[in-house]
């Protein structure tokens, strides 16, 4: 689905040690790709955001965010995302403090998921690094559906080490392929009654279709979450530039 008015989607960037000039162009399908949204995108790096940090939950970087939202609405922004999905803890901070929609990670869909599959059935979270991805991330109040929801990672995996390294380091396509849908076989073989995956990390978007036709299983990711939210806003009629911008975790 791609939005047909002109709002402008704002990217909260992690701090990946790159240079301007040494910057990766943004992948197809990719949250940092206007393509993917048919239109430009704005991103503001939120100061301190190394992965390291962002994952483990510092709470001190909580300002750092919201100082950064605000300068993407400054800029036009009509919609605020996040380039990683644990970036959640700070949700409340951010939409607090700015006056547009706040989508900081895809966990935000978990509630409704889980409200499509029929009671028996369950919901794959997968996750960069499942050892972070604590039940407060997850949204879910009740005992009874927060065991309808599992959450893999692929910590041990290159991906993560590469996205880890300072400065980041590009994985190929086809290994993040392979480290994610070994992990979503794993999930499978040890929870048959999975029938919906959701994708916490935002790198994990550009293999989503090749794993949709390998899995035959609904995938949702961070993309589907500002598509379905820019489709409901009006924003300004330009942007200010465009940015230069790297990849998510």
């Amino acid at each position: 689905m791609t939005s047909q008015s002109n709002a402008i989607l704002g990217i909260l960037e992690l701090d990946e040690g790159l240079s301007p000039d040494h910057c990766f162009p943004p992948r197809e399908g990719s949250l940092v790709d206007p393509a993917t949204f048919g239109r430009p995108i704005i991103t503001e790096m939120v100061e301190g955001a190394l992965a390291e940090v962002v994952i483990r939950g510092d709470a001190s970087l909580e300002g750092a965010c919201v100082a950064a939202a605000g300068r993407l609405v400054e800029r036009g922004a009509s919609v605020i995302a996040a380039d990683c999905g644990f970036l959640i803890r700070h949700q409340a901070a951010i939409s607090a403090a700015v006056d547009v929609p706040v989508v900081t990670s895809s966990l935000l869909l978990i509630p409704t998921l889980l409200r499509q599959l029929a009671p028996g059935k369950k919901l794959a979270v997968l996750t960069a690094d499942s050892r972070h991805c604590s039940q407060d991330l997850l949204g879910i109040q009740h005992a009874d559906r927060r065991e309808r929801v599992v959450v893999g990672g692929i910590e041990s995996g290159v991906y993560t080490r590469n996205a880890l390294a300072r400065p980041f380091v590009r994985t190929d396509v086809d290994q993040i392929e392979h480290e994610v849908g070994d992990c979503i076989a794993r999930l499978r073989a040890q929870h048959p009654e999975i029938a919906m995956l959701l994708f916490e990390c935002t790198g994990f978007p550009i293999v989503a279709k090749a794993l949709r036709r390998k899995t035959g299983l609904p995938i949702y990711d961070i993309t589907d979450l500002c598509k379905l939210t820019l489709a409901t806003v009006v924003g300004p009629s330009g942007v200010k530039r465009f940015d230069k911008i790297g990849e998510g975790f």
